[in-house]
């Protein structure tokens, strides 16, 4: 992949804001809170598994070592919405503890889980969606000292294809193989979620993420290239629908496709009817480079990029950093408008289906203790990789980079 080189991937903070970068740093660090976890029925998140929650001011302070600013983090709907009314109390104790370590929180506000007495494809789910999303802003307005920013739906058209196809989240069996009708549905809510927001807190930049995929015919099978490419086309469907390019009468408009968070790891390009990954290292001569899609996704929307999850797991993870830094570079000198890039995860989670079986993917391992608490052990080659990249790169800003040539109300929905 692509050397790194002497452009930035830090920025300073007192250019934040309206007419500077919207992140408080370039390098974000992400705690996984998805729920739930395997099934409705669990009660608990990964932000409780990992003892984030406990835990947060701790973390928070660790991040000052590597000059991040900026942390994702994530409301669980189910957890705040209840029968009595609105529940702030499953993450207040973070979003105190990211303003008194002077922290961006962008907070994602559906991830993978809502309600259990919805019914998702009901006119109910949007609107009881919109309410919570503008309740959450409004409530946590007065803790951001930086621009507010928002992820509605985590992986919108993953969520979708994950809930209906693969059912690995089996949220629903109902939603077997109607993954396009919820994809529809969860467009609507997050556009409603946007709106409810924006009237909460006007200040507010939207992120909606996805996965960054490649898919390739196996070798031989040239009669597959045209479904390969069909196939690889979907990611961008929801990202079509939300800015109004698809299936226009659902609401969409360029607005509310603000910031375009892409997840890519390892594992996101890979071959048609096998499955199989196309090898990282060494190179697998179909793989595209990083700076590519970045560019083709830029190319397609003419929107601020952010990738909002990467990383890898044990050994792997400096050199994972070390080329996606390679490749940010090469695009940004392309003319792709990166604002940032998440580590995701900052500290380890285990395996949703086995919550005994860790990943050793954070930059900060988990280790039980004594006491029963776990504890942060950093990962030195990983660490060591993130301060090589920061000091080879000079600080600059690409809020205004010249290829971002939308008008100013398409840059900032509120402008």
């Amino acid at each position: 992949m692509g050397s790194i080189s002497n452009s930035t991937l830090f920025v300073p903070r007192q250019t934040i804001g309206r007419g500077g970068p919207v992140f408080a740093s370039f390098w974000m660090g992400g705690y996984d809170g998805a729920e739930p976890i395997s099934g409705a029925d669990r009660g608990t998140s990964m932000c409780d598994i990992t003892q984030h929650c406990l835990q947060a001011a701790d973390d928070y302070a660790r991040l000052a070592d590597f000059g991040i600013r900026t942390v994702r983090e994530s409301v669980g709907w189910r957890t705040v919405d209840r029968p009595g009314g609105f529940d702030y109390s499953s993450f207040t104790a973070r979003a105190r503890a990211a303003r008194a370590a002077g922290l961006q929180v962008v907070w994602t506000l559906c991830h993978y889980g809502w309600p259990h007495d919805l019914d998702v494809f009901s006119p109910a789910f949007v609107d009881r969606f919109a309410r919570y999303a503008g309740a959450v802003a409004k409530f946590v307005a007065e803790f951001h000292l930086d621009t507010p920013v928002y992820a509605p739906i985590d992986e919108l058209s993953f969520l979708s294809w994950t809930a209906c196809e693969d059912n690995r989240l089996r949220i629903d069996p109902r939603l077997r193989n109607r993954t396009r009708d919820l994809q529809r549905q969860l467009v609507r809510a997050a556009i409603a979620a946007c709106d409810a927001i924006w009237k909460a807190d006007p200040r507010a930049r939207i992120l909606h993420t996805d996965p960054l995929l490649h898919i390739v015919a196996p070798v031989n099978r040239s009669d597959l290239k045209e479904e390969a490419a069909r196939q690889c086309d979907q990611q961008f469907h929801g990202w079509d629908m939300l800015c109004g390019k698809l299936e226009p009468e659902l609401g969409g408009h360029p607005r509310y496709l603000d910031l375009v968070g892409v997840n890519y790891y390892s594992g996101n390009q890979w071959e048609l009817l096998t499955g199989r990954t196309l090898n990282w290292r060494p190179d697998d001569t179909r793989r595209v480079p990083l700076a590519t899609l970045l560019d083709e996704v830029h190319r397609r929307y003419v929107r601020p990029v952010v990738i909002a999850e990467t990383g890898h797991v044990g050994i792997s993870r400096a050199a994972w950093l070390r080329d996606v830094a390679g490749e940010v570079n090469v695009a940004r000198q392309q003319g792709v408008p990166i604002e940032g890039v998440c580590l995701y995860p900052i500290i380890d989670r285990p395996d949703w289906d086995n919550t005994d079986q860790w990943h050793s993917s954070g930059l900060w391992d988990l280790r039980p203790s004594a006491n029963g608490e776990l504890r942060r052990h950093l990962d030195e080659d990983y660490a060591a990789a993130l301060h090589d990249i920061q000091r080879s790169l000079l600080p600059a800003s690409t809020s205004h980079h010249p290829r971002t040539s939308a008008t100013p109300a398409i840059l900032h929905p509120r402008v």
